[in-house]
């Protein structure tokens, strides 16, 4: 049996400190549960944050990625490949005909929408480069994705940064409008803040925004790292709006595991790239792409779309329950699809509770202090819900019992 103990010496000695990691080691998974190296099985709701759409283990993305290995694994991009061009193709054509761009990350694909913005706006006057985000927001930890981030605390430490960047309350319209002028040459938004919490939009604030983008000639881009590829029930969070961004980045779930990231820009803006203005070593490799071809062509489906919904839906009414159950100590359920947020009143019993929800088998993580965010493989099915569900149940009584809550 391989020792956890010996591992994570072994890690600790030799990887740099940035994580905070739960004391377990990781093994094998099957569906929506993983094993650690001690055989404990655990119900996996964090789904590798967000990225293992199709849970682990899922035959025809493992056969896909096992195949192409055999063939191709990297050529770089002075080439053609078939699985890149497939993969190109399927996701123009679930973005509205946009120009696509692989790398390798959700911070590179908004490394890469933030210089299509600039790019676009020094085409039309050099003054025209300032980028417009919503506080409690996350973009990548890069430093102009960690600028873009409207988060001081990930900021700290990493200054001077990059200059060009603004920041508006999120949900905040009228505070978005004060700030935004003929110089600002994007505005930058979650149609979902998930590091931020789970929280969601007014049902008219993206349209009021896509409104005011138009009136200053400014592009509309929408960070779906976490909330795109089905986490919502859509294929893209913005659909559930009725707006279309002029650039779109994914990353997470789009090939299942393996590292990708991609943003996909309308004709307006594809028109001011030439050769050599973007590139990536290994962006848009076989492998990813033959892995992003499988993830593309199950999650697309509309019936694969409307399970996402009905589990959904069965999980935040669960959830809702136990908040009206437990009222004095929960204050909100919010999401929707399977990207769900639990907000505690207190931060310590959020913390805590994720902690104790591991010590039963449950995987979830807290997230902006006090909220329990659950965003399992989108195969998640009910059952697992209610598996969940009676978990967070008795570790929340656990707490109650100690004092806490």
């Amino acid at each position: 049996m391989k020792n956890a103990a010996e591992i994570i010496e072994k890690d600790q000695a030799s990887y740099l400190p940035v994580f905070s990691r739960y004391p377990i080691v990781l093994d094998h998974g099957d569906g929506s549960y993983v094993w650690d190296v001690n055989g404990q099985k655990y119900l996996d709701a964090l789904g590798g944050i967000a990225v293992n759409v199709l849970g682990h283990n899922y035959g025809p993305l493992v056969d896909a990625i096992a195949d192409q290995a055999k063939c191709l694994i990297h050529v770089s991009n002075l080439y053609y490949t078939e699985a890149q061009a497939d993969a190109a193709a399927k996701l123009s054509r679930l973005s509205a005909g946009g120009k696509v761009f692989f790398g390798n990350s959700g911070a590179e694909a908004n490394e890469g929408a933030i210089k299509a913005a600039r790019k676009y706006g020094h085409a039309i006057s050099p003054q025209k480069f300032r980028i417009i985000t919503a506080r409690s927001s996350f973009h990548g930890r890069t430093l102009a994705t960690l600028t873009a981030t409207g988060q001081e605390k990930f900021h700290k430490g990493f200054e001077p940064l990059p200059g060009g960047f603004d920041y508006v309350p999120y949900n905040d319209i009228e505070a978005l409008e004060a700030k935004m002028n003929e110089g600002t040459a994007a505005v930058m938004l979650e149609p979902i803040q998930g590091e931020g919490g789970v929280r969601m939009p007014s049902a008219e604030y993206l349209q009021q925004v896509r409104s005011l983008c138009d009136k200053y000639d400014a592009l509309l881009i929408f960070d779906e790292i976490q909330t795109g590829m089905g986490r919502t029930g859509k294929f893209y969070a913005y659909e559930m709006y009725g707006v279309m961004p002029d650039i779109a980045t994914l990353a997470k779930g789009l090939a299942g595991g393996v590292p990708i990231g991609a943003f996909i820009v309308c004709e307006k803006v594809a028109a001011v790239f030439k050769a050599g203005d973007h590139g990536s070593t290994f962006g848009g490799n076989p492998l990813a792409c033959a892995a992003a071809n499988v993830v593309l062509d199950t999650v697309a489906d509309e019936t694969f779309l409307a399970a996402v919904q009905e589990a959904g839906a069965y999980f935040k009414q669960a959830l809702t329950g136990l908040q009206e159950k437990y009222d004095e100590h929960i204050a909100e359920v919010r999401g929707t699809g399977l990207i769900l947020g639990m907000e505690m009143r207190k931060n310590e019993d959020a913390a805590e509770i994720a902690v104790r929800c591991l010590q039963h088998g449950v995987i979830i993580n807290c997230t902006a202090g006090n909220v329990l965010r659950f965003i399992p493989p989108l195969i998640f099915a009910k059952r697992e819900v209610d598996e969940l569900i009676g978990v967070l149940e008795c570790c929340i009584l656990d707490i109650c019992e100690q004092g806490g809550l």
